[in-house]
């Protein structure tokens, strides 16, 4: 079985590409994504991820080229009767495309022969065939690295730094807390130059904010992480988040918003680990949670026992052998307009 990752492939640092590389079975080889391979390529499965990444290339001139592209590769797929599985990350593309891009991508949304859902809030839509195979934790991966203990009064933001996020929100909370003993650290590559320059003016006016902003290593990476006493993702849409898999993966507490997502989290996890506030993160909820984490006793580490490599490599290969019976085994189904695309 051969499989097409619409991903880049794996560099040596920790990204969600790691989740569908190790533990499946030796008869599935994958591939990871270019336009030649996929218009010209030999494969049974085409996996798509995030979506919007295949009409949104680095240089804006090749846009039109990109999306003809795309037209080509989608009717390859249907004529060719080649599955298509899509991982659901996100409910809506974070950052919204224009008519040309829904359009693409409501067709890719229609052909799409099989959803995975990685919790159990996302929506299902019943006409395809449909699978929860949830974020794998990352315990085994980081178990080589050092663990510092927690710097006290330590507060964390570690990942990709844009918009949804919430950073900007994060460090205004924070300029009004009072608590001298209170600090923050920035750890992640800014999307454009006014995240770095927003958060590295922070840093100049607040002694107690300190920034590292690059993608960085595993060992880095969990050094960051582990020297937290609270690990803080305010982001403003929150679904999936591998990021916060991370923390909980080197038993640190994390807060987060309120969402359906995460409650179910919280209790898969317990309500020790994930932290939940309402609405838009406050100096109050920022705080209150801090002081919760100081207070409390977390005798048990997060329990992450149905988020192992193993189970979710195994329920990826089931998903595939689903998805190609399903595209050779049974009709087309009728090529109607496309639906607006999650």
């Amino acid at each position: 079985m051969r499989v097409l990752q619409v991903l880049d492939p794996p560099d040596g640092t920790t990204r969600y590409v790691d989740q569908i590389v190790h533990d499946l079975p030796a008869d599935i080889t994958l591939e990871y994504f270019t336009w030649r391979r996929a218009l010209a390529g030999g494969y049974d499965v085409l996996h798509v991820h995030w979506p919007e990444r295949l009409t949104r290339p680095t240089a804006r001139w090749k846009r039109p080229i990109v999306r003809a592209a795309l037209c080509v590769l989608l009717l390859r797929l249907r004529l060719t009767r080649t599955a298509i599985v899509r991982t659901e990350h996100n409910v809506d593309p974070h950052e919204t495309g224009d008519p040309v891009e829904r359009l693409l991508l409501g067709w890719l949304d229609r052909w799409t022969t099989l959803a995975i859902q990685l919790n159990p809030t996302t929506r299902v839509d019943p006409s395809r065939r449909n699978v929860r195979i949830p974020l794998g934790h990352y315990r085994d991966r980081f178990a080589r690295y050092d663990r510092p203990a927690a710097v006290p009064g330590r507060l964390l933001y570690v990942g990709l730094i844009r918009p949804y996020k919430g950073v900007d929100r994060l460090l205004e909370c924070l300029a009004e807390v009072a608590d001298p003993d209170l600090t923050l650290r920035v750890v992640g590559r800014p999307l454009s130059p006014y995240w770095s320059e927003l958060v590295t003016a922070a840093t100049a006016a607040d002694a107690r904010i300190s920034a590292r902003l690059e993608f960085v290593d595993d060992e880095t990476l969990v050094a960051e992480v582990s020297e937290a006493a609270l690990v803080v993702l305010p982001y403003r849409e929150l679904h999936n988040s591998a990021t916060l898999l991370v923390a909980l993966s080197l038993d640190r507490p994390v807060l987060v918003p309120r969402t359906p997502s995460t409650l179910a989290l919280a209790a898969e996890v317990g309500p020790d680990w994930v932290l939940l506030y309402d609405g838009e993160l406050t100096p109050e909820s920022l705080t209150a949670a801090f002081h919760q984490v100081g207070d409390s006793a977390r005798p048990a580490p997060p329990d992450l026992a149905d988020r192992d490599w193993s189970r979710i490599g195994a329920q990826h290969a089931a998903a595939y052998r689903s998805a190609i019976d399903a595209t050779k085994n049974h009709p087309l189904p009728p090529a109607r307009g496309p639906r607006s695309p999650r």
